[in-house]
């Protein structure tokens, strides 16, 4: 039993032996890298309006992090948020190559959904460059892999919304605003259909775009008051396009110069305080040049035409004719790049699967041990228990057979006193038969000898219940106790009945063992209900045998 009991901590020990060495290679585990990735991430957005390049520069670490840590998802997730920043700083080329960079991880892990997303930003890019058949090409691409995934039932109706919200976007830059009608009514249909991935304001905003050019100027007007506060709290740098179209509302119809320049004037400051849509500067300065020109304010604009070819030439405005070949450009080498990409990808998902692969070798072996040790536990355990219980049940059987064997004891020496008890009855009818002879005897004789037998046979039957009570007393020693105590109101005479019965006696046998009639009997035995408080339906005898 010792041995047994020294081989549990022997084995704890191994068990914690295995759990330090597994966790001693805790900084090398992927799951490290990832809350490293999500600590990054969640910096640079406090960071993207403040100071962009700190930002990309997060974003980029955390990217790397993710796909160290083996969340494909969450590095292509990162990829896709760096294009907005650059787009902020005119940056479209790194836009471009993060979007394609993005698309080749989707394609990669298969993902639908991202290679949606990834297209629908790929068509919006290519929108900026006036490049209309590629843009649509690509956003048609995105909402057709989500229609895809919709009807399958792996995604919900409402993300199509920003889909539809991108194409209609898109028209109205374009100038399309019949088309970009439609696809809003779309979007606003989807809208009923959660969870939507775009907001309410962005869609009203569109339609404030339409009125105003359908000439329905206090609606769009009123839409634009009413959204105005939501922007002002989640989006400022939104702002930027939205006071622009506000000013140009002003500008057309109803002519109001005065509010036209001041929103126009609201973008640039929008604009300059958060880093946003600064390629959007020059025509904001193009548009107050030819505002001040209206006026007759020749010299502001003149300052503003000079302030907008100035910023043109400072952004290099991706849309100028100058660097319209800038994708063409691009996609001549995309095609190499993919190759190179996806062949420095592969190897790297090929590094991350072995590293998982070692990871769950280190996590099967724990585990193992940590089962092996609480097998031998629960073993251990279970003998323990099993021991136990054997004994407990040998003790109960020895305490059984104890009882059993006190109960034959007792049934044997009751029924010896029974016997000895008849024995006495046709002891007593043998006396008085013979005390009727010798009565018989002595009227015919004066012997004194006759008188003292007859004297002797009365003592003798006293002698005799005296020794009957003896054994009984010794024999039912708990039973004249619980009966005794449960009955202290019980006379001599009740308590010789409660033997007899107890011993089987019918009324007859102890009524000759008693020396009384039978009728003395029976009305005893009913005195002892009535003590006993005993109703009519509990039968005596036994009652009497199980106390």
């Amino acid at each position: 039993m010792m041995n047994k009991v020294l081989k549990v901590p022997h084995t704890l020990v191994i068990a914690l032996l295995l759990v330090i060495m597994t966790f001693s290679h805790a900084q090398d585990n992927p799951l490290n890298e990832l809350n490293a990735a999500k600590t990054l991430l969640e910096n640079s957005k406090t960071l993207r309006f403040q100071n962009p390049d700190s930002a990309v520069s997060l974003l980029q670490q955390a990217h790397e992090k993710f796909l160290k840590g083996g969340d494909t998802v969450m590095a292509i997730n990162t990829l896709l948020d760096m294009p907005y920043i650059y787009g902020q700083k005119v940056d479209y080329a790194k836009s471009y190559d993060d979007l394609w960079l993005a698309l080749f991880l989707a394609d990669d892990i298969k993902n639908d959904k991202l290679k949606a997303n990834v297209y629908s930003k790929l068509g919006r890019l290519y929108s900026f460059f006036k490049k209309e058949k590629k843009a649509f090409e690509y956003l048609q691409s995105g909402l057709k892999l989500k229609k895809k995934l919709v009807e399958q039932q792996s995604l919900d109706q409402g993300y199509l919304v920003e889909d539809y919200y991108l194409i209609c976007a898109t028209y109205r830059e374009l100038g399309d605003l019949k088309t970009g009608e439609i696809y809003l009514d779309s979007c606003f249909l989807k809208y009923k259909t959660l969870p939507n991935q775009i907001e309410m304001a962005y869609l009203q905003f569109e339609k404030s775009f339409i009125l105003a050019k359908k000439n329905k100027t206090n609606e769009a007007l009123k839409i634009l008051t009413d959204i105005e506060p939501w922007f002002q709290k989640n989006r400022p740098s939104y702002l930027v396009l939205i006071y622009t179209y506000w000013g140009d509302i002003y500008r057309n119809a109803p002519v109001d110069h005065e509010k036209s320049e001041y929103y126009y004037k609201k973008a640039i400051e929008i604009s300059n305080t958060y880093n946003s849509h600064v390629d959007f500067s020059p025509l904001i300065h193009e548009r107050l040049a030819n505002l001040y020109q209206n006026k007759g304010d020749y010299r502001k604009a003149f300052l503003s035409q000079q302030t907008a070819k100035e910023l043109d030439a400072l952004f290099f405005d991706s849309r100028s004719t100058i660097n319209k070949p800038l994708l063409e450009i691009k996609d001549e080498y995309r095609l190499e790049k993919e190759r190179q990409e996806k062949l420095i990808q592969k190897q790297r998902l090929e590094q991350l699967e072995q590293e998982d692969k070692i990871s769950f070798l280190q996590r099967i072996i724990l585990l193992g041990a940590l089962i092996f040790t609480l097998i031998i536990a629960a073993v251990y355990i279970m003998q323990i228990r099993s021991k136990h219980k054997i004994e407990k049940e040998l003790i109960q059987k020895n305490k059984e057979l104890e009882i059993q064997k006190t109960k034959e004891i007792v049934a044997l020496k009751n029924k010896e006193l029974a016997t000895s008890a008849l024995q006495l009855v046709e002891k007593d009818e043998f006396l008085k038969d013979l005390k009727s002879k010798l009565v018989a005897l002595k009227e015919g004789s004066k012997s004194t000898e006759v008188n003292h037998i007859l004297k002797s046979i009365s003592l003798n039957n006293t002698n005799n219940w005296k020794e009957f009570k003896l054994r009984f007393t010794a024999v039912n020693e708990e039973f004249y106790k619980r009966i005794a105590t449960k009955y202290p109101n019980l006379s001599q005479a009740d308590q010789k009945i409660c033997a007899l019965i107890k011993l089987n006696f019918s009324s007859k046998e102890m009524a000759k063992l008693l020396g009384i009639s039978v009728e003395s009997v029976h009305t005893t035995r009913y005195r002892l209900r009535k003590k006993m408080k005993l109703e009519r339906s509990v039968n005596l005898e036994d009652f009497i045998a199980n106390l």
